[in-house]
């Protein structure tokens, strides 16, 4: 039953990217590869975002007050994804739908993979640790 619960989840997740792409006509016009490239910028720039959030806003659980300002400029560090999806345009040649849509499954791809797929492997790595150690017990 367990099994039957992860592929349906799966399922949930990873078949509407699959069924958008193959059916919205993107295959035709052999957009995985410019799909991929989506995915790279985007991973590009979450760790761009992930090194300026990390060097210049250090989180300090000192202080208890929020400041507004630092708060504001914390936000407007998402502007890098304006920036990706912008270079992401660009790259892409063809009519204006396919190009937004390309770039659009190509990102949520990626950003479905990188915070589902990575928190489930590790998840579940970690859980058959706990187990293997609440066995020898």
């Amino acid at each position: 039953m367990t099994l039957y619960h992860f592929g349906n989840c799966i399922a949930l997740i990873y078949v509407p990217y699959y069924l958008t792409y193959k059916y919205s006509g993107l295959s035709e016009y052999g957009a995985f590869w410019k799909c991929i490239q989506a995915g790279l910028i985007y991973m590009i720039t979450q760790l761009a975002k992930m090194l300026i959030l990390a060097t210049f806003f250090p989180d300090n659980d000192a202080d208890l007050g929020s400041d507004v300002l630092s708060e504001f400029l914390k936000t407007t560090v998402d502007i890098i994804d304006l920036g990706g999806l912008y270079i992401v345009l660009n790259r892409i040649p063809g009519k204006g739908h396919s190009k937004v849509l390309t770039a659009g499954i190509g990102w949520a791809t990626a950003e479905v993979i990188l915070s589902r797929a990575l928190l489930l492997w590790f998840g579940a790595r970690e859980l058959n640790s706990i187990g293997n150690t609440f066995r020898n017990v």
